[in-house]
């Protein structure tokens, strides 16, 4: 069951590294006068190293500039949290998201690289090189996954490339390939096909709430 998950990546990506999704850094802090930026001073979003103040003779007021936080948001995360299943599935989304992340990218750069080669032979050479070159990466990764973080991150290649992975394979692999795989995929309990679907999906609704925090910082 491992190999489809490693199957369905070395379709889609490089030896580039993966990017970081959250990154802050805190310098150290200093207490600048708001009343002279202007009123205009507004804290970089991704740096926090700059403490606003009014100083009124001996007298400092601090500015704080606080993130929005969705109350609704977050309560859903806290009640899913409550659960052994929640807490589960919150560990599977945040291994696998990097990978659906590195996939929507990486599909990107494909279709841009591969709209300019019209030899059928020219883009499966290419394709044939950017396989091997992430299996040489990411197998022993790939490896490591579970059978329900393997499901996750099918559903989430969805979501992030706007294909399921069978078409994903089908596309840069063509029919065969993709059939082959998918028949591989169903006797582990597997489905390419699978489609992500937060409106519809009682649990792609959960993951939708634990990216959208993910992504936001907020967890």
């Amino acid at each position: 069951m491992k190999k489809i998950v490693i199957a369905i990546l070395l379709v889609m990506a490089t030896t580039q590294g993966f990017s970081q999704l959250i990154t802050k850094r805190v310098g150290s802090s200093r207490i600048v006068n708001q009343e002279t930026t202007n009123g205009n001073a507004i804290p970089d979003k991704d740096h926090i190293n700059v403490v606003y103040g009014q100083i009124n003779g001996n007298d400092t007021l601090l500015i704080v500039y606080l993130p929005e936080v969705d109350i609704d948001l977050m309560n859903r995360y806290y009640e899913l949290t409550g659960t052994r299943r929640g807490r589960r599935l919150v560990s599977n989304v945040r291994k696998v998201y990097p990978y659906a992340k590195l996939a929507g990218d990486k599909m990107k750069e494909y279709d841009l690289m591969l709209a300019d080669i019209s030899s059928n032979s020219e883009r499966r050479r290419m394709m044939k090189e950017a396989e091997k070159e992430i299996s040489d990466q990411y197998t022993e990764e790939l490896k490591k996954l579970t059978f329900s973080q393997g499901a996750i991150l099918i559903r989430l290649i969805d979501r992030e490339t706007g294909n399921t992975s069978y078409q994903v394979v089908q596309e840069l692999r063509g029919r065969l390939r993709a059939f082959f795989y998918q028949g591989f995929a169903r006797l582990w309990g597997y489905n390419l096909k699978t489609e992500y679907n937060p409106q519809a999906n009682p649990e792609d609704d959960e993951i939708e709430t634990i990216i959208t925090l993910l992504e936001r910082g907020q967890i």
